[in-house]
């Protein structure tokens, strides 16, 4: 589901894991649990006390591992602009009515 594109609700219910709105809140809460975390960390102690680790070909992607000494820290670009724009959704002297009266 995650890495195919294939829509949540498009989950062929023959596999028996119910809807796929059903799928996709219990993967939610197990997220938001620790569940994939715990059973990560418990698959990594197994494969060490086993001996089956090798960390010589171990690789860190950016994209899941915050660098938290990285680059420059971004700064908020600062407007050229003097004053704010006005905005087009309202005035400040308009009204507006939804009745045929006025």
């Amino acid at each position: 589901m995650l890495y195919t594109g294939i829509a949540w609700e498009f989950l062929p219910q023959e596999l028996g894991f119910g809807s796929g709105m059903t799928c996709w809140r219990r993967l939610r809460d197990w997220h938001a649990a620790g569940v994939w975390q715990k059973l990560h960390e418990l698959l990594l102690a197994e494969l060490h006390a086993a001996g089956r680790l090798d960390w010589s070909k171990a690789v860190m992607d950016s994209s899941h591992v915050r660098a938290l000494k990285g680059g420059p820290k971004r700064v908020r670009a600062r407007s050229i602009e003097q004053r704010r724009a006005q905005s087009i959704m309202s005035s400040p002297t308009a009204t507006a009515s939804l009745s045929p009266s006025a």
